[in-house]
């Protein structure tokens, strides 16, 4: 048996160096959708933070904000209030079945088009081609000895992935605080510490990711490429090579003499690949889609882009690399885009979507909460009356202030008193008010407790009366 120090010994490499990979650019219809995607994404994610919105000063003017301390999200005209995080969980539930109806119908699109690492990344990619050329230029770069060239071309490649980076950082930091105010505190050294630390992280977790990390985030940091099989099935549109057209009989071969046209090539039963490898050279992950169904493919589809390329340079039909399943590919049957499984993840989508319109619009402009005082449960007057002491809480969701009157049903003859001689119980525009309620009543023989309700009135009549259960408690 061979050991460690046996010549002949020849152990399994669990790690290996990082090769690195320079996409050549391509152009194409996945392309340009990419690029689509690409700048409206940017285009959001940017921008948003700076449009002013008009809350009639009562909340912040920024468009979309995380006010943390207010305990608000503000989304243009819907605030979410801490008692609406159901709209939280309705949203993820929606973006959860809707990645699973995707997943079912196009694989991995997801990664291919919106995942923020795929976005990211191709931005560095784009700045690494402007500054230091196309991909052979890249190449060259890559392997020549480090002189004033490779300084000054890295070295500025870096600083503009690091200014992407740190804005970046700072954009999504702008989110939880007034942009405009947090640029000027955060150059003015007046921010918080808070926005110097989350701005430092995503500035560095952003430079290393998309500009050195890149593919090795898909392919070993990221868990949906390792569950994403679980969604496919035969009828899955991946991106895929039709290996029978591709090799014919005989295999894949360069174009040469003889082999020139499709009619020569299989006559002589050679397939349609010419072996450009176009299709890898384009790659952002560094595949070769023709060994097939990979861990490391993000279906982005610029393969596809390629190889349509060089079919419509040679006049061929083109589809040797595109959108199909594995039945397809077997059998040239289609897909059926309406099976059980498809239509369950649609109808979910549609469930969930309807179920998180009607939680946003159907959401109670003002909400009470009654909570009876415990620490004494009830307490004996002099003049034998019994009171009950309650807790209760208004909130008003309006961007308006309101006023409310307070009443009493199930017991005739109670006398309510607020704490602080209100009449009227005013709200503020987007706001919360507690007072401390006293409901006294003459004790009733064999009656040791009674449901009550109180019943808030907007002075208006612009809400419907708010209704809450209590108990009052004789003995």
């Amino acid at each position: 048996m061979a050991t460690e120090n046996d010549p002949s010994y020849n152990a399994e490499q669990l790690y290996a160096k990082r090769e690195p990979i320079h996409p050549k650019a391509i152009r194409g219809r996945f392309r340009r959708f990419k690029d689509i995607v690409l700048l409206v994404a940017y285009g959001v994610f940017f921008l948003l933070p700076w449009v002013r919105w008009d809350r009639g000063g009562t909340g912040p003017d920024q468009a979309v904000m995380f006010d943390i301390p207010g305990r608000r999200y503000y989304l243009f005209d819907l605030v979410i209030h801490p008692q609406d995080m159901f709209l939280l969980a309705g949203f993820l539930i929606l973006a959860a079945w809707l990645l699973f109806f995707v997943t079912g119908l196009v694989g991995r699109a997801f990664c291919g088009y919106f995942c923020f690492q795929t976005l990211w990344t191709d931005v560095f990619m784009k700045v690494e081609a402007l500054v230091q050329g196309d991909r052979n230029k890249r190449m060259r770069l890559e392997k020549q000895p480090w002189n004033g060239e490779k300084i000054a071309k890295k070295g500025l490649t870096v600083a503009i992935w690091t200014l992407i980076a740190f804005w970046t950082g700072f954009t999504f930091t702008s989110y939880w605080a007034d942009a405009p105010q947090l640029f000027v505190n955060f150059l003015t050294l007046d921010a918080a510490s808070a926005a110097y630390i989350t701005t430092g992280i995503l500035t560095a977790t952003t430079l290393i990711f998309a500009g050195f990390a890149r593919e090795q985030v898909c392919i070993y940091m990221c868990p949906y490429a390792r569950f994403q099989s679980v969604m496919f099935d035969k009828e899955t549109l991946v991106v895929s090579y039709d290996a029978k057209r591709g090799e014919g009989e005989a295999g894949r071969q360069p174009l040469k003499q003889g082999l020139m046209t499709l009619e020569e090539r299989h006559a002589q039963g050679v397939g349609d690949c010419i072996d450009c490898k176009l299709c890898v050279q384009v790659c952002p992950t560094g595949i070769d889609i023709r060994d097939g169904l990979q861990l490391e493919c993000i279906s982005c589809g610029l393969c596809i882009d390629a190889c349509d390329q060089i079919m419509t340079k040679r006049g061929w039909p083109t589809g040797l690399i595109r959108y199909a399943s594995e039945q397809e590919l077997e059998t040239g049957e289609k897909p059926n885009l309406f099976k059980f499984r498809t239509i369950g993840y649609g109808l979910a989508t549609l469930a969930a979507t309807a179920l998180l319109l009607y939680g946003i619009f159907a959401r109670a402009p003002a909400d009470m909460s009654v909570q009876q005082v415990r620490q004494p449960l009830f307490t004996v007057m002099s003049d034998g009356q019994i009171q009950n002491n309650y807790n209760v809480k208004i909130n008003n969701k309006l961007q308006e202030d309101l006023a409310f009157d307070l009443e009493l049903k199930g017991m005739d003859n109670a006398v309510v008193s607020i704490v602080g001689d209100f009449d009227t119980l005013a709200i503020p525009a987007d706001g919360s008010r507690k007072y401390l309620v006293h409901v006294r009543a003459p004790r009733e023989a064999g009656v040791e407790r009674k449901d009550i309700e109180f019943v808030l009135s907007e002075q208006d009549d612009k809400l419907e009366p708010l209704v809450h259960s209590a108990t009052f408690v004789f003995q």
